[in-house]
């Protein structure tokens, strides 16, 4: 990937050299608030590939400075921001709006949703840009895929779940539609900014969080105050965002913008493939580092009560919002042709190459 991304930018800045219209083009200087701190990879990545991209690209015209949480102190305001101006980008996750604009949470994933390659092929292939800048116009920002993490891990509990009534008054840490879930099981849902998850688990102010998977988790020490780490249903395809304020962009010389939208695109993918390498070499670590971890699924009653109320849920929004129920349609209608094709490739390549191993 990184191979393909330098002879890329070495055609562009070929290009440019020759007399390419960038070399006449204004000097951009942009600012990107992110919603992780600025070290917190693989989150942070995206961003820092893109500023590094379009300033190569525009052999140094057009720079982006980007400032995480630790900068700015207000994580769960990168939209407003990016639509106040204060940052002309912003990098986060689309469903942390959900209060804003329920519509949101299509844009990162939803329990029981599409995988990674689904949702991609949705968003590219399908009609998931199209409704994605339909929901954002109200804001007045541009919004574009930002980095998937695939499959999160269903969380980290200091307690195991053997039954519906271990999750009744759990004090837990879960973001989007899964939080609403989890209250209609009885838990108690808050949401709480990265920088502050371990310390809430440590001393007791929450019971269980969820935040990524292996790569980033044991990083974050969440293993050191709850043994219990479950496998993944609430986020089947978690995308990350870039938020981009229209009006900057469309101020924006249009090779500037053909730079950025080239970036932003190979960015994303690029945090893929990066979590999915992290996670890769902690989860093999974890076997012989970590011993004490308890990694479990939760049971299958526990898993259909969870499928029950997501229905629940969407179809609830579904009643009381004609758009939301038009994007659940796409998705539901998309994903049921995209899985069978999953089934038949991925699923039964893995099926079949485990049950030669046996």
């Amino acid at each position: 990937m990184k191979f393909i991304l330098k002879i890329a930018l070495a055609a562009v800045l070929l290009i440019t050299a020759t007399g390419h219209p960038a070399l006449a083009a204004k000097t951009v200087r942009w600012k990107l608030a992110e919603t992780w701190p600025s070290t917190l990879t693989p989150l942070a990545s995206p961003p820092a590939q893109v500023a590094r991209m379009v300033e190569e690209m525009s052999g140094g015209k057009f720079t982006i400075r980007v400032e995480g949480k630790e900068k700015h102190k207000a994580p769960l305001a990168v939209l407003d921001m990016v639509k106040g101006g204060q940052y002309q980008m912003g990098h986060s996750g689309s469903y942390y709006w959900k209060g804003k604009d329920i519509n949101t949470i299509f844009f990162t994933t939803v329990p029981f949703g599409m995988t990674t390659a689904e949702q991609y092929a949705w968003f590219y292939y399908g009609d998931g840009m199209k409704y994605m800048q339909q929901v954002y116009d109200r804001f007045k920002v541009l919004s574009y895929p930002g980095g998937n993490t695939g499959v999160q891990m269903g969380g980290w509990f200091k307690k195991e779940i053997n039954s519906l009534d271990d999750l009744k008054g759990l004090k837990m840490r879960i973001p989007g539609l899964a939080g609403e879930v989890f209250a209609k099981l009885g838990v108690n849902v808050t949401n709480i900014p990265a920088g502050e998850l371990y310390t809430s688990l440590d001393r007791g102010t929450i019971d269980a969080l969820e935040w990524v998977g292996p790569g980033m988790d044991i990083r974050m020490g969440f293993h050191k105050a709850a043994p219990y780490y479950y496998t993944g249903w609430h986020e089947p395809a978690s995308e990350m965002q870039f938020l981009i304020n229209k009006r900057a962009y469309e101020k924006l010389p249009p090779e500037y913008q053909a730079m950025l939208q080239a970036a932003m695109k190979a960015a994303s993918g690029d945090m893929y493939y990066e979590n999915f390498a992290e996670s890769v070499q902690a989860w093999d670590k974890m076997k012989t580092e970590y011993p004490d971890i308890k990694v479990k699924t939760f049971p299958l009653p526990v898993l259909k009560a969870m499928k029950k109320a997501t229905d629940e849920v969407l179809e609830n929004y579904a009643v009381e919002n004609p758009l939301f129920k038009e994007i659940l349609a796409s998705q539901r209608a998309f994903m049921k042709k995209a899985r069978q094709w999953t089934v038949i490739s991925d699923y039964n390549y893995i099926k079949t190459t485990l049950d030669l191993e046996r």
